[in-house]
């Protein structure tokens, strides 16, 4: 008989080996695909950075002040230094950009540091040591130094041990309060105060007219505003120059700040820096009177080669060409290729909108520029409110032409809230230059406006009519003097019926 052999147990064992050798193999597999799929799902969470979240959503938002280095609005729309900067930037991140306005530095600060907040400042902003604790700083990208000012006509100081005893305001939570806050440490005695309700024209403002002896501005600001402030001067330097910046959120994500510093070096390399500097701090308007004898020079040597334009085009638009010639005369002294700080061209100083809208192809053409201001001051002045009487319709007219009719609606509702008659010239004039002061134009639709460079526009046009329709008076004494020490242009003696008068 055959003994059976048992085979069983040897063919379990191997079977289970096989078995656990697969089920191993499995595991590594396995966990293969679970490490692929953390990775895959850690690097799908991976938070996109400042600049992927600002291309992602299409938009950069900036804080800034409203003031005149900063943002504003005039005739041609939207413009400041900072502005066309940051306009810049944003064509380079391909994204629109959103410009938000702050009340004073404070807020301005305090917005950059809320979620979800603006991605940057461009501001005129000067670097400070307190502020480094909330924020970050691009690289300077203008030059700029504190300068301590005084009104002309006192004592000029010299050095900071004579500021006590003085007068002193400047803006709340501006580097220029701590650089005085860092000089009390030694001289106690020093006392300032600080305000929010104030911008730095006001700051120059109240110096000019007495009511405070000293504040503390930055260099550039100084340069754009001081024309318009006679009695304002420096009395020196305070501490280093230390130039503007953009300040951004603080944060372990570099990518904006890097690629805001690669902008500013590429605008200063490529010029872009220099030319807003020529266009924004290079040149003032004066805006006083020339004087008679420049003007009738002018009159000479100029006036002559566009006076049948301003005839014609005056006479298109049932308006006196004399007065046509008066603002051709302020905006450009009919020079035909004549280019403003802000880009408008031409004799007559048209925006490139309102060119197009007029129906002019070539704002240099003098021609062109002439009918172009003729239409847009006839239809300025058709626009007006129907209750608007002349003469003060013609001078609300030239008011609109220069500094545009929102920011001119703006003062007449100042005007109207004094308890004055918004439809009298003599009444809104005095409210237009309140539109360069925090305190009222905080309170406007439109912000910001240089108002008092408008009522200087509108006064020394009258002045150029006044003089052209003297000089075409011959009944006049003084014109045949006049004749008689220079040849004036083929002008028409006779004054029309419906000129305005003062």
């Amino acid at each position: 008989m055959t003994k059976a052999v048992e085979i069983w147990p040897t063919g379990a064992f191997a079977y289970t080996a096989a078995m656990s050798a697969y089920l191993a193999l499995r595991m590594r597999h396995a966990c293969r695909l679970l490490a692929t799929g953390l990775l895959l799902l850690l690097a799908a969470c991976k938070e996109p950075t400042t600049i992927e979240r600002i291309q992602e959503d299409g938009v950069l938002r900036v804080v800034t002040r409203n003031s005149p280095t900063t943002y504003f609005q005039d005739r041609t729309g939207e413009a400041g230094f900072e502005y066309e900067l940051a306009r810049r930037l944003a064509d380079r991140l391909g994204v629109r950009l959103q410009m938000e306005t702050a009340e004073h530095l404070d807020d301005l600060y305090q917005r950059l540091q809320q979620p979800n907040g603006p991605a940057l400042a461009a501001a005129g902003l000067t670097p400070s040591d307190n502020r480094r604790q909330q924020v970050q700083y691009s690289d300077s990208y203008l030059p700029s130094s504190t300068q301590v000012v005084y009104r002309n006509g006192s004592p000029r100081p010299t050095q900071p041990s004579e500021l006590l005893g003085k007068h002193i305001l400047v803006l709340k939570g501006s580097s220029h309060a701590e650089a005085l806050r860092r000089l009390q440490a030694e001289l106690p005695e020093l006392r300032w105060e600080e305000s929010d309700a104030v911008e730095v024209v006001d700051l120059l403002r109240l110096l000019d007219e007495g009511q405070i002896d000293i504040t503390l501005v930055d260099s550039n600001e100084l340069a754009m505003n001081q024309v318009y402030f006679a009695n304002v001067r420096v009395a020196f330097d305070f501490g280093e120059p230390l130039g503007l910046a953009w300040a951004m959120p603080l944060s372990d994500d570099s990518s904006l700040r890097d690629e805001v510093n690669a902008f500013l070096k590429q605008a200063a390399e490529d010029g872009t820096l220099e030319r807003l500097r020529q266009r924004y701090y290079g040149h003032v308007d004066l805006l006083s009177y020339v004087g008679a004898y420049t003007f009738a020079q002018h009159l000479q040597q100029r006036l002559s080669r566009y006076e049948q334009h301003f005839k014609r085009s005056a006479q298109s638009h049932q308006l006196d060409w004399r007065l046509l010639a008066a603002i051709g005369y302020q905006e450009s002294m009919w020079v035909p290729d004549a280019t403003s700080k802000t880009g408008v061209r031409g004799l007559m100083m048209l925006t490139q909108d309102t060119a197009q809208a007029m129906g002019i192809a070539n704002r240099l053409d003098p021609r062109q520029s002439i009918e172009g201001g003729a239409k847009y001051f006839a239809t300025l002045h058709a626009n007006l409110t129907e209750d608007m009487t002349e003469p003060d319709r013609t001078w609300f007219a030239l008011a609109a032409y220069n500094i545009g009719i929102a920011h001119l609606s703006d003062a007449r509702k100042l005007a109207k809230a004094e308890g004055l008659d918004p439809n009298k010239w003599l009444d809104v004039k005095q409210m237009l230059p309140r539109l360069a002061q925090k305190q009222w134009y905080s309170k406007t639709r439109y912000g910001y406006a240089r108002g008092g460079e408008t009522v200087h526009f509108v006064q020394n046009v009258r002045r150029y009519y006044d003089i052209l329709n003297w000089v075409t008076q011959p009944q006049l004494e003084g014109t045949r003097l006049a004749e008689r020490s220079l040849h004036l242009p083929a002008v028409d003696k006779t004054a029309p019926a419906d000129a305005p008068r003062l």
